[in-house]
């Protein structure tokens, strides 16, 4: 595979990923050995191509100066774990370097067809050498350990504008009147609406999963320098299968037809197929006083959010709803949460092994929470009541079994990173912003003091702020840990 750019697109490139050129990435560049040379000559002449083509994967960070190295907020929370513990930091390093290598794996795959599998162990080979030369080096090491952040997708000009501090505690009272008419909302018996009807979707029917055997599953995974538990793919598999929510959704259009995303032919945003009911599912980890904890998301899509009333800010092209269970090491959950994938609405179930913490004497949102869950136990999963049009969570259940005829399956999410084109090439679901392109609501004055650059659009794993008031991400590393008091027995 040859990568080649013209010296126009080249320059434009390199202006855009320049960030990539600071130490000790220009060091490699003009090393006496060749072999590491040339591998810092693949990484910059595959950034080049990459950015010409658009195909930049914007769910993990980049870390400057390390172009073969990417970063979660999981991981930047552990650098300090990583900085006091050589097998730590041998560790992370090579977690970063496999979270590059998958980013690398996609963008391959979108690009113009190649064949990528050669490119992909040109990248596994080069990257791995890089590591180990960076590791040895003091210098490099600290530089590592200081740029392994992620940036947070608030815009500060926003929010420093005098707009911003007149209107604050105005947006943040419509933020508790929200929270009270919900919590008042998930008391209330909901009828169905007129001309509705209620579908019921359970997971796909699977083997049940004892209690004992996820904890068995949690411990061995846990077994690694940094204590992040990491199943085998199909130890992965049984745990999802066992902890997938069912839906009951308030249908009144194709609108509330939830289903497996595709391109079609000359469309710029991917399209809901209604006729494959489907989760897009993936692990994800907390911390929670100095352990770490798996979580399982599911994402589901729906076509749109149809306009509410004339002025609805958040109506537009796709719609979804995202739910994360937070397990004990012991395999029980110990609560949900949820929220849109645009960072809206975001609010948490927990369990009663997992105890609200006041809030701070601030405006900052805290941890909503309109409904408690008991605890869930084995055969048991969430039934999640969902409303027509806003597909709003209305309320949360619990179901036991195979509890509906319609199923839905479940499949990787990493599959939203290439989707197939109908003109056989594959192109991400998300931009190089980490947006789906074409699901950007009105950028209404309503939303500047929330700072939040194109609030309302769907976006990728790891770019979804949530807070309308205050900071906050969805994957923030200590999100539970500063909110709740966890029952870890």
């Amino acid at each position: 595979m040859r990568l080649r750019a013209p010296a126009a697109v080249l320059v434009a490139a390199l202006a855009a990923g320049c960030a990539s050129l600071e130490a000790p990435f220009g060091a490699h560049l003009g090393a006496d050995a060749p072999a590491v040379r040339e591998c810092a000559e693949w990484y910059r002449t595959l950034d080049e191509r990459v950015q010409a083509a658009g195909v930049r994967d914007a769910q993990d960070a980049r870390v400057p100066g390390f172009p073969y190295l990417r970063v979660s907020r999981l991981l930047a929370g552990l650098r300090p774990a990583a900085a006091a513990d050589e097998l730590a930091l041998q560790a992370l390093g090579e977690r970063m370097l496999l979270l590059d290598l998958e980013a690398r794996r996609y963008e391959l795959k979108n690009l113009p067809p190649e064949p990528a599998g050669a490119a992909l162990r040109r990248t596994q080979e080069c990257g791995r050498l890089l590591l180990e030369i960076d590791l040895a080096r003091p210098a490099a090491r600290a530089a590592l350990l200081a740029r392994a952040e992620v940036p947070d997708d608030y815009l500060l000009a926003h929010r420093i504008l005098g707009l911003y501090l007149l209107s604050r505690f105005a947006f943040a009272e419509g933020v508790r009147r929200y929270e009270e008419d919900t919590r008042a909302a998930f008391r209330r018996e909901r009828l169905r609406a007129p001309g509705a009807s209620l579908v019921r979707h359970a997971p796909a029917s699977g083997r049940p999963l004892p209690r004992a055997r996820a904890a068995a599953i949690l411990q061995r995974a846990a077994h690694n320098p940094l204590g992040v538990p990491e199943p085998a793919e199909s130890e992965l598999q049984e745990l999802l299968a066992a902890h997938a929510p069912s839906f009951e959704i308030e249908v009144r259009g194709e609108y509330d037809r939830f289903g497996a995303l595709r391109w079609l032919r000359g469309e710029a945003t991917p399209a809901v197929d209604g006729s494959q009911p489907v989760a897009y599912a993936h692990p994800a980890w907390t911390r929670y006083r100095g352990r770490v904890l798996l979580q399982l998301v599911y994402t589901i899509w729906f076509p749109e959010r149809p306009a509410q009333a004339a002025d609805d800010i958040y109506a537009g092209k796709l719609d979804g709803i995202t739910w994360r269970v937070t397990l004990a090491p012991d395999g029980e959950p110990l609560l949900y949460d949820a929220m849109h994938p645009c960072g809206c609405f975001h609010m948490f179930f927990p369990t009663p092994r997992a105890q609200p913490l006041p809030a701070p004497d601030s405006l900052e949102e805290w941890n909503f929470s309109p409904q408690a869950l008991p605890r869930i136990a084995e055969g048991e999963r969430p039934l999640l009541r969902l409303a027509s049009g806003t597909h709003a969570i209305e309320r949360v259940s619990v179901a036991r079994g195979g509890d509906s005829p319609v199923r839905y399956r479940i499949r990787p999410y990493g599959e939203l990173r290439s989707l197939a084109r109908t003109d056989g090439v594959h192109a991400s679901a998300f931009g190089p912003d980490g947006l789906v392109p074409g699901t950007e609501r009105p950028e209404r004055l309503l939303f500047w003091p929330m700072g939040i650059r194109s609030a309302g659009a769907m976006r990728v794993w790891g770019r979804q702020p949530t807070a309308f008031v205050g900071r906050r991400h969805f994957d923030d590393a200590d999100l539970l840990e500063k909110r709740f008091e966890l029952d870890l027995r």
